[in-house]
């Protein structure tokens, strides 16, 4: 199998696939027909959420797993946890992980994960979440950026389509990959996002997009478009 057909036709594993924005991903990708491999702390956990996305989409060919066992299964892996869980589940993946491998980073460094606001942000020596990740990661495993900034509640909502714009940020043939992943969430356009270094401005629109949330009482979340792009 080529590389391309790897990662066209792989296990996505989504660790942290029982949270909100998590479950929402694993769903869509599950609905366009993708493996899921859905991965938590607790085995049981993940369990009960791809059978909950069973119960949503027939079809969907999910599963739950520990971690790393989750992760061992996949080309891809997307990690979607608060932050002050990122460096411990990176750390008992690296038996799991294997070269080759694309690692997308959701995560967001709030404040809240030290109890302040959502809608600041702390600051990461790296400079991001994402080149947190890819210091920690073993060096033959690609790292992304994508999906920060989309609604969970859109992402659950399947009876509508996801009106937002992805920025996918990282080394260039990992960077399309996940770009051609976006394409599975209806509504959703890619946005060539550059080099990895960039995810330190894509997270910080986070906690922005939280604050407007909160000033306009926009609880299902806004979404973000970008206008004068070539079609």
């Amino acid at each position: 199998m080529s590389q391309e057909q790897r990662f066209s036709t792989g296990a996505i594993a989504i660790l942290g696939g029982t949270g909100d924005q998590g479950f929402g991903l694993a769903l869509r990708f599950a609905k366009a027909g993708r493996k899921v491999l859905i991965g938590s702390r607790q085995a049981d956990r993940a369990v009960k959420a791809a059978e909950e996305i069973r119960a949503l989409v027939p079809t969907a060919d999910v599963a739950g797993f520990d971690n790393p066992t989750a992760t061992t299964q996949a080309e891809i892996v997307v990690l979607s946890l608060p932050f002050e869980h990122m460096a411990t589940t990176i750390k008992g993946l690296k038996e799991s992980l294997k070269p080759g491998q694309i690692f997308l980073s959701m995560v967001v460094p709030l404040a809240s994960s030290i109890g302040g606001a959502a809608s600041q942000m702390l600051q990461v020596w790296q400079g991001s979440a994402a080149e947190l990740a890819e210091s920690l990661l073993p060096k033959d495993v690609s790292v992304v950026s994508a999906f920060q900034n989309v609604s969970a509640t859109h992402l659950r909502d399947l009876e509508h389509e996801v009106d937002a714009d992805v920025i996918v940020s990282g080394g260039k043939d990992a960077r399309a990959v996940v770009m051609e992943l976006c394409k599975l969430v209806p509504g959703v356009r890619a946005i060539d996002g550059g080099p990895l270094s960039n995810a330190r401005i894509v997270e910080s629109l986070t906690a922005l997009m939280i604050g407007i949330n909160i000033r306009y009482k926009v609880p299902e979340g806004v979404g973000l478009r970008f206008t004068g792009l070539p079609k």
